[in-house]
């Protein structure tokens, strides 16, 4: 992560959405083009991937801003009605076509900031109707919106109030429900959360197994308030992501750097919610792989702009330019099972490009809080340009 490929003076041929040839400005003379774009003095990215959101919801909390300033915990919040339970009530509402209309304005967002795949979790209905809900949106969207979108069923997001004593009741529910999931190919992945007041490890292990039986992919919410294990889990049951890592030990640091693992870090929350950054420099340092993504969400990371994530990974993670562009580019791509269609200007890979207002790559992470793109192309269509 820490040696990034460049070049200077290149040119990109795109045919029929992809790249087709990748060589030096001198060369171009000896093609014929339909359409040029001048990016002269610009940085040319592959487009950015942002590997774990909670995308379709309804309903904002943005009163909960003014509770927290007065020093109101996360329980003091929940039980006044807010928190997840408040974007749950609003979500179960909505119907289909209010969340398909909300949440295009979100992509919308998204790929003004350079966003040409992101992964979309479930998990604000806790109850069977609503999650599929959720999945039969993004799948809708997909046919919508020009950004790619890697579903992932997140029912098992925390406990439900109705099974507060019984959780391994509610993933049996849940268990129920992977077949359909899989049959109308409404996810690739399944994620849990793992944490001392949630899902226990022991309720994880046969969840997720039963997942990995119906041939979904593996992700684990984990170690952002407690380390319980987890980890080893998601190694044992070969997982593609563990996400969060605010709280992992050396030792678990460790065994994620040994694996094939991809640690996904979500500096935004701890950005909002005044909670420890994972340590991304320790995971890199000890040979382990990390993707950056935004964790959008209605109630601790309120923003469709990875580029102020790269720069707060930058700030407060201490990672350079070099690791933080990996980390949403090609290995964010891994982390959702796109690493060999997104996250690189390779011949033979769909044209999703992005040309932004900067001089170098370093530029970006280090001028922060505004929008450095200049235009998005996806599969080789431009579908955003600044005016």
């Amino acid at each position: 992560m820490k040696n990034l490929h460049t070049l200077e003076n290149v040119a990109i041929g795109i045919k029929e959405g992809y790249v087709a040839w990748v060589g030096l400005m001198g060369e171009v003379k000896n093609f014929n083009s339909k359409q040029t774009i001048d990016a002269e003095g610009k940085l040319v990215t592959p487009g950015l991937v942002d590997s774990h959101t909670h995308l379709v919801y309804s309903g904002s909390r943005e009163k909960e801003l003014v509770l927290k300033q007065k020093g109101a915990s996360y329980l003091e919040v929940l039980n006044n009605g807010g928190g997840i339970l408040s974007t749950v009530r609003s979500t179960r509402d909505a119907t289909e076509g209010e969340l398909v209309n909300k949440t295009l304005s979100h992509l919308d967002r998204f790929l003004e900031h350079g966003v040409t795949t992101l992964e979309a979790k479930s998990g604000y209905g806790l109850e069977i109707i609503t999650e599929i809900k959720q999945l039969k949106v993004a799948k809708e969207l997909q046919k919508r919106h020009p950004i790619d979108i890697v579903s992932t069923f997140l029912g098992a997001h925390t406990i439900p109030p109705e099974y507060t004593d019984n959780a391994s009741e509610y993933l049996d529910l849940l268990e129920e429900t992977l077949e359909l999931i899989k049959e109308d190919n409404l996810a690739e992945f399944v994620d849990i959360s793992v944490e001392k007041d949630m899902f226990s490890i022991e309720e994880a292990k046969k969840y997720l197994e039963w997942a990995k039986k119906k041939g979904l992919g593996l992700k684990m919410h984990c170690e952002q308030f407690s380390s319980i294990g987890a980890i080893d889990l998601a190694i044992e049951l070969d997982a593609i992501s563990v996400d969060h890592l605010e709280v992992t030990s050396h030792k678990d640091i460790q065994q994620l750097a040994k694996s094939t693992l991809i640690g996904i870090v979500l500096p935004g929350v701890s950005f909002y919610l005044g909670l420890q950054y994972a340590d991304a420099r320790n995971i890199i340092d000890n040979g382990g792989a990390i993707a950056i993504s935004t964790d959008f969400n209605p109630g601790s990371s309120v923003t469709e702009n990875l580029q102020l994530i790269m720069s707060i990974a930058a700030l407060k993670m201490n990672l350079s330019p070099s690791e933080i562009w990996h980390a949403v580019t090609v290995n964010a791509a891994h982390a959702i099972g796109r690493g060999e269609e997104a996250g690189a200007i390779m011949v033979g890979r769909p044209a999703d490009i992005v040309i932004w207002n900067a001089f170098n790559h370093m530029y970006i992470p280090y001028h922060y809080g505004i929008n450095h793109t200049n235009t998005v192309l996806k599969k080789g269509n431009i579908v955003y340009e600044r005016v």
